[in-house]
């Protein structure tokens, strides 16, 4: 009964009240990709979806590897906040844009070779590589404003406003849908059309976090050459909080890319197979996003409000809705197998694959969630250098050794080295769990 009353009594209200608008942006984002996957998926050949499979793939890696700019924004925006710090705040937002907008302007520039060279390692198809290079040349182009949106989401979370990222994702992947259907059906632009329609779509997500920006604060347009800077020391929280994060991240997307390399060498059907097994485990993976950005900005801002009280309360009840979630996702998996798969392609040989690995896609939400959970909390706490740590670890000791163990079970194997990875992600974090009740600041 003691227990009973704790658990009403944590604060679920203010974490659901961040979490439902994220959830439902995030999961905008894999229907994205599963309504890719559907529409290429049901076209004469799987050449099409495998392109985009792989092009979508490194995209994500160089994207993703990007991602330290929204949660450090989150991170350190929240703290400032619970500081009730609104210099900082303006502060962050300014010079995050400024580094998004030279990150960005970099990867265009130097887009042939750094392509190139990446396909190459992931070894496609003959039929599937110059679809994919075309992909991936088209979709680039849009890198500086992928990466200021990125930054503007992590901002508005950090104030604990999610649901202006709940408008800008949702406009913006739906445009994505709308764009998909006209350019691939419509204009028969194919795996082309796809890449375009992405383009148009990140523009569009671009100019709606600028407009709810200045909506949101109209004098931080005149504070702009205020806290424009070229000083290091004014960077220097921002770049620590974000190497680290760049790290991690970067750590999480090569074993990703590994995983879909290793794929593609298996063949065109295993690759689409293996696209849609992560499509539906991204629904998954977002709706547990959901709950971490609820914990990053609340966590943070607790952090910010040196009370060590409300860091625990958090701490578990983001705990409690991220396994009810990972519990609930797998339960849907388990039901609508016989309607999901259809949904996703009419291929037969990609089909029979999907039935035959779907068991992957069942237990992974229960394996997984403890990582997803726990990388909200570390973020929002600030302390990023035992998540890189963390991380470094899981990958060069856990995921490469199972894999190279379990290499006799081809495709199985692959994903019993994915599984374990996922684990060891959660429980190494999770030994650091008592030392965040009284944090100190990240190293």
């Amino acid at each position: 009964m003691q227990r009973l009353i704790q658990l009403r009594d944590l604060p679920h209200k203010s974490v659901l009240a961040l979490a439902w608008p994220m959830i439902l942006s995030n999961i905008s984002v894999p229907l994205l990709g599963l309504v890719d996957t559907a529409v290429l998926g049901h076209l004469p050949s799987p050449v099409y979806l495998s392109a985009v499979a792989l092009g979508a793939s490194l995209l994500s890696i160089i994207f993703w590897a990007m991602g330290f700019l929204r949660m450090g924004t989150t991170s350190l925006v929240a703290q400032a906040s619970g500081r009730k710090d609104e210099a900082s705040v303006e502060a962050l937002l300014i010079r995050s844009c400024l580094l998004a907008l030279l990150l960005g302007i970099l990867l265009i520039l130097f887009r042939e070779p750094l392509l190139s060279a990446s396909l190459q390692w992931m070894q496609p198809s003959a039929a599937a590589a110059p679809l994919s290079s075309s992909y991936c040349h088209i979709r680039i182009l849009s890198a500086p404003l992928v990466l200021m949106t990125l930054v503007i989401l992590g901002w508005f979370i950090g104030r604990q406003n999610t649901r202006v990222p709940l408008i800008i994702m949702v406009a913006t992947n739906l445009t994505n849908i709308l764009l998909d259907l006209i350019f691939i059906w419509g204009l028969n632009m194919n795996s082309d059309g796809a890449a375009l329609a992405t383009v148009c779509a990140d523009s569009l997500g671009f100019m709606l976090g600028v407009y709810f920006v200045v909506r949101e604060k109209p004098e931080l347009i005149a504070s702009i050459a205020r806290h424009w800077s070229v000083r290091f020391d004014d960077y220097r929280a921002l770049l620590s909080i974000n190497r680290h994060l760049f790290i991690r991240t970067l750590c999480l997307l090569l074993t990703f890319a590994f995983f879909t390399a290793q794929g593609a060498q298996m063949g065109d059907t295993v690759l689409a197979t293996n696209a849609i097994i992560f499509q539906l485990l991204m629904l998954t993976s977002y709706s547990l996003d959901g709950i971490a950005h609820a914990s990053e900005a609340l966590v943070g801002n607790a952090v910010g409000e040196k009370n060590s009280g409300r860091i625990k309360a958090l701490i578990i009840t983001t705990g409690f809705w991220s396994l009810l979630i990972a519990a609930a996702m797998a339960i849907f998996f388990t039901v609508g197998q016989s309607l999901l798969i259809p949904l996703f392609t009419s291929i037969s040989s990609v089909t029979d694959a999907l039935n035959a690995y779907y068991l992957w896609v069942i237990f992974l939400p229960l394996i997984c969630f403890s990582g997803f959970w726990l990388d909200g909390v570390f973020i929002g706490t600030g302390r990023t250098k035992t998540m890189q740590n963390s991380m470094l670890l899981c990958c060069v000791l856990v995921f490469f050794p199972v894999w190279w163990l379990f290499q006799p079970l081809h495709n199985h194997g692959l994903w019993i080295a994915f599984s374990t990875f996922s684990l060891a992600r959660g429980l190494s974090l999770g030994l650091y769990l008592p030392s965040l009740f009284t944090p100190t600041p990240n190293k």
